[in-house]
């Protein structure tokens, strides 16, 4: 990166990133070990179980990355109003990310009422659709609830107030636990669902957690001066136009990572229900692994809009460098730790032998994308924070399905006559080559963008 800070001015942001990140790490983590709840339970109630709550996973998260993603415009635009004394525009801006949750919520939970009726022509094997729908109708209720908590949480890491995300982030895990697994087995009153049971344990979490950020928010003094639900809002077209600009973008670069793994995830389902739950364990394990990046990049939009919304151009690329430094160093200790615990790791989800040998053998690839991985989603989100989101969107495109899924869709179910099917291990190879590509287009992106970017120098 050209012009590098100074080394102290260095050290001193890579200090602040890390303060900032690391509530936004440990409810990225909680988040991802609800995964790895439902994948504990599953599994020990049966492969069957475990594969079905695998595919029902990869179909609820499909299409929840575009709302997701789509409301992350917020962080960055609260925080550039804040870096330019304008907070009081904050509340307004909130008000109407709500409303764009809420629309965003009523369409998921329509597409989840309705996806089961694919599953046959997707080619999903027959014994484990009855468990995947079970599991989609139960966990489509907290999908309103869920738009909304996203909504009050990227408010608050954008004001660069990141403790409630990791509070609230355990505390739905600590609900999820005994929920999901009374409802799954049928203790303590209630009845033997199986997948189903654990869909309708998450909609309760979800829940649960929506009221309690609003109740938060209602209370929290920091947040008293935003006037947040002083009035009623109607929807406000220019607003909601802005952030649909900014956001969508970022959605689908969002969506096309995050489908990466999970059309993986649906194309193994092909493959039958021992290489969906090996996969199932080797990518919720990696997904774990991925919750530190993406909250060190979560940091970095902060950082680097709240420079943006100063005029700070030096500031700016400070904050990009040193989430780059953080991410680097979280990645190394990230790839070891799947290559020198790779077994002990997957003995925690089961006990069949031959799906923990493959499992086993998946968290090699794991560990090998885990620095092209935790690159591509800082920079990622360093170009967040430069409100810079069309350009990355057909940067990744190309990356992840114009690169990682058509060549691992070939290594892993074959090409007739020419490749061999190499099954899930060849699906995996495709998803480093995206990862790769992706950091590369990504990071060049930033450095240009970061060069170009209009914006008057810090008073000296």
């Amino acid at each position: 990166m050209p012009d590098l800070p100074p080394t102290p001015r260095l050290a001193n942001e890579v200090r602040t990133s890390a303060i900032l990140a690391a509530p936004l790490v440990a409810g990225h983590l909680s988040t991802g070990l609800i995964g790895f709840v439902d994948s504990v339970i599953a599994g020990h109630h049966g492969t069957r179980t475990l594969a079905s709550v695998a595919v029902g996973t990869a179909l609820f998260w499909l299409p929840m990355m575009v709302p997701m993603g789509t409301l992350m415009a917020l962080p960055p635009a609260v925080s550039q109003l804040d870096g330019a004394g304008r907070r009081h525009e904050i509340g307004a801006l909130f008000r109407q990310a709500l409303w764009l949750a809420a629309t965003l919520g009523v369409l998921l939970f329509v597409f989840l009422s309705v996806v089961g009726i694919a599953l046959a022509p997707m080619g999903i094997d027959q014994a484990i659709r009855p468990g995947t729908i079970a599991f989609l109708h139960g966990i489509r209720w907290g999908v309103p609830a869920l738009t909304a908590y996203l909504t009050m949480r990227y408010l608050s890491d954008g004001l660069h107030w990141t403790m409630p995300t990791m509070l609230l982030g355990f505390g739905g895990l600590l609900l999820l636990v005994p929920l999901g697994y009374a409802m799954t087995f049928g203790v303590a009153g209630f009845p033997a669902l199986g997948a189903g049971g654990l869909g309708i344990a998450s909609a309760v979490m979800m829940w649960t957690q929506a009221l309690a950020f609003v109740l938060y928010l209602r209370r929290a003094r920091r947040f008293a001066d935003l006037d947040l639900f002083a009035r009623f809002d109607g929807p406000h077209w220019p607003v909601l136009r802005q952030l649909l600009g900014n956001g969508l973008p970022i959605g689908v670069t969002v969506m096309m990572e995050g489908s990466l793994f999970i059309v993986t995830a649906l194309l193994i389902g092909h493959l039958g229900a021992l290489p969906v739950a090996a996969h199932q364990i080797a990518i919720n394990v990696a997904s774990l692994c991925f919750m530190i990046p993406l909250g060190l990049a979560e940091a970095t939009t902060v950082r680097v809009g709240h420079a943006l919304g100063r005029g700070n151009r030096q500031a700016m690329r400070r904050a990009a460098l040193a989430g780059y430094v953080l991410v680097l160093g979280t990645q190394a200790f990230s790839a070891l730790a799947l290559l020198l615990g790779r077994h002990t790791i997957v003995a925690l989800y089961t006990h069949d032998a031959a799906a923990a040998a493959l499992a086993a053998s998946l968290l090699l690839y794991a560990a090998a994308f885990q620095f092209p991985d935790g690159i591509q989603v800082l920079s990622a989100g360093a170009l967040r924070g430069l409100k810079d989101t069309r350009v990355p969107m057909f940067l990744a495109a190309f990356a992840y399905w114009g690169i990682g899924m058509p060549l691992g869709a070939a290594l892993g179910l074959g090409w007739p006559g020419v490749i061999r099917a190499g099954g899930p291990r060849g699906m995996w190879v495709g998803l480093i080559a995206g990862l790769s590509v992706a950091a590369v287009l990504l990071c060049t992106r930033f450095v240009a963008s970061s060069r170009r970017m209009a914006i008057p120098e810090p008073a000296q």
